[in-house]
């Protein structure tokens, strides 16, 4: 063998490595798939290392944004998606997404370049203090040493986003770290840290929510997304179909029990949550999205049997009759072993399934009759009638706006769990683009076929809408409906709009929630390449939404017109007493 092929043992103790190659092999060590990001100084190299590697790399066009795909990659997969970002600037732009993940429990790793070491202090190029600065926005903020602790700094992180409460965490890479070279011999690799453990409640108390429930004369589930984070629609639906109980889903609760289900009973929200004695939360907070558990959206004597994993979460402003601190799937099998043991159904003929059903029948009647209307421009419900009768029942449905998210709640079902996303708990706007890049990702890799449908309001598309480049770019056959009202809220039409600024500044004159009438959103898509669609009337949305179902191999984007002042219907409280229903 020539001598220029031999290569002798000893010689790898002089091989070196950088180290932004040691970050992008402690990712992959720790089955870190996605990366999404907006490089530059110090981080570009990190995301060439990252592919070198196998790892996708998704550059984006804002960091917000970034922040939002690896986050929504956290909660379909329940392994952390990355977000890179440069020092400084690019990870101020990245809090965003560390806040929306935190809230909603999802994990997600946010990396950041920083400034040199010994610069510090000096006013470096983007010097900002990041790990302290990110410990408000995540569970975990570190700065690893040495090159050589990189590792043992990022198996942390994604491990402590993963257990317990997920959640957001944070890495420093400081710039000089990036392009030092060490022996390779001095990096000790992490093994890829466990799944969470599986926690289960206490036998005692599960005995007693089983009583409770059964005690129940007017019970009612609510599935929160929690329970879809836990993989535990097959014991929940078990649960319901065993006891014949009404469940409600919160909005990215929807499709751990498919909405279509005898028994959700989400057309009469309000009825269900006001009037039901005792409700089981499966992974539900009672947050602003349950109205905190407080009369009058409740009676003042509601029990609850609270099922969480976190325990700081257990009793948060109202005092359970049971909590049950676990794993949701774990504890919806405990339950249904209780129910196994001792069987019990809660009466389908009962007054309360009777009173629910009239409440679900006169909603989907009015939502009907709104959808119905055929003069133009079109409002809400007309439009969702005629999206919901075309959607794939196994797509991914990503939402977001104000009137937009919130009937589309109503009108559009989810038949399959963790395929709904939207604002979520922080009600965040902007997430769409960024949630429906990380959906076409995973749904590519994991189940080719299944469509990504981003439906936005034209406000909430204005966050993001730069992102329309990143899907043509990488090619995602990602379809986005931007329901276009001219506004925040609601809007003008373009005849009132010339008047309001025919001799004014519309600085002054023009009302804070309009937008620009008629603006073309369709046409962001074509510059990229994508398909654009600009419709007025149920034929033409019809039309267009079949061609863009049947075409696989390209993005598009349908801008649909609505009737600017168009709301949700009115809401219908009784806020008495249960003799009222």
């Amino acid at each position: 063998m020539p001598e220029s092929h031999f290569v002798a043992p000893s010689d790898r103790s002089a091989e070196q490595v950088s180290g932004a190659k040691v970050v992008a092999q402690a990712l992959k060590a720790q089955d870190v798939r996605y990366v999404f990001g907006v490089v530059g100084i110090p981080v570009t190299e990190i995301a060439l290392a990252a592919q070198e590697l196998g790892i996708r790399y998704i550059g984006m066009r804002n960091e917000q944004a970034a922040s939002y795909a690896a986050s929504a990659v956290g909660y379909l997969t329940g392994r952390p998606g990355v977000c890179l970002v440069v020092s400084g600037p690019g990870l101020i732009h990245a809090l965003a997404g560390m806040a929306n993940a935190n809230m909603n429990c999802w994990p997600l790793i946010v990396i950041g370049g920083s400034s040199e070491r010994n610069q510090e202090t000096m006013g470096a190029f983007q010097e900002f203090p990041q790990v302290e600065a990110c410990r408000l926005y995540s569970k975990f903020s570190a700065r690893p040493t040495s090159i050589e602790g990189i590792p043992s700094v990022i198996e942390k992180a994604v491990r402590i986003s993963i257990y317990g409460r997920p959640g957001a965490c944070y890495v420093d890479i400081p710039a000089d770290f990036v392009t030092v070279q060490v022996n390779v011999n001095s990096i000790k690799y992490k093994e890829c840290c466990m799944p969470p453990p599986v926690t289960m409640a206490e036998a005692s108390a599960v005995c007693l929510a089983a009583s409770v429930i059964r005690s129940a004369k007017q019970p009612l589930l609510v599935i929160g997304k929690g329970a879809a984070y836990a993989h535990a629609e097959e014991n929940i639906r078990k649960l319901v179909e065993q006891c014949k109980l009404p469940f409600l889903p919160t909005p990215m609760g929807k499709g751990v029990v498919p909405d279509n289900h005898a028994n959700c009973v989400s057309a009469a929200r309000s009825r269900a949550l006001q009037f039901a004695d005792v409700i089981v939360l499966f992974g539900a907070r009672l947050n602003w999205i349950l109205h905190f558990g407080l009369p009058p959206r409740y009676q003042p004597d509601v029990k609850f049997i609270q099922i969480d994993i976190c325990a700081e979460e257990l009793g948060n402003n109202v005092k359970p009759a049971v909590t049950l601190l676990g794993d949701i799937n774990a504890v919806a099998k405990q339950l249904l072993e209780q129910f196994d043991k001792i069987p019990w159904q809660y009466p389908p003929e009962s007054k309360w399934w009777k009173r629910l059903r009239e409440k679900m029948k006169s909603n989907e009647a009015a939502s009907k009759e709104l959808a119905s209307k055929i003069s133009l421009p079109m409002n809400y419900y007309t439009v969702f009638y005629h999206v919901q009768e075309q959607l794939p029942k196994d797509c991914f449905l990503v939402s977001e706006g104000a009137n937009t998210m919130d009937i589309g709640r109503t009108m559009l079902q989810n038949y399959l769990p963790r395929h709904r996303l939207d604002a979520g708990t922080f009600g965040t706007m902007g997430v769409g683009l960024g949630f429906a890049i990380a959906a076409a990702l995973v749904a590519k890799d994991r189940s080719p076929g299944q469509r990504v449908i981003c439906v936005e309001g034209d406000s909430a598309f204005g966050f993001s809408g730069m992102e329309m480049e990143t899907i043509c770019r990488y090619n995602l056959p990602i379809i986005v409906l931007v329901v276009n009202n001219n506004g925040v809220y609601q809007g003008f039409d373009a005849d009132t709009w010339k008047e309001i600024v025919k001799f004014q500044d519309p600085v002054t004159v023009a009302p804070p929630m309009c937008l620009l009438p008629n603006s073309h959103y369709e046409q962001v898509m074509t510059a990229f390449g994508g398909k654009g669609y600009f419709v007025q009337t149920p034929e033409e949305l019809q039309k267009s939404l079949k061609q863009t179902l049947e075409d696989t191999t390209k993005p598009s984007l349908i801008n649909i017109m609505i009737e600017p002042q168009s709301t949700r219907k009115a809401q219908d409280f009784h806020w008495l007493t249960r003799s009222n229903m």
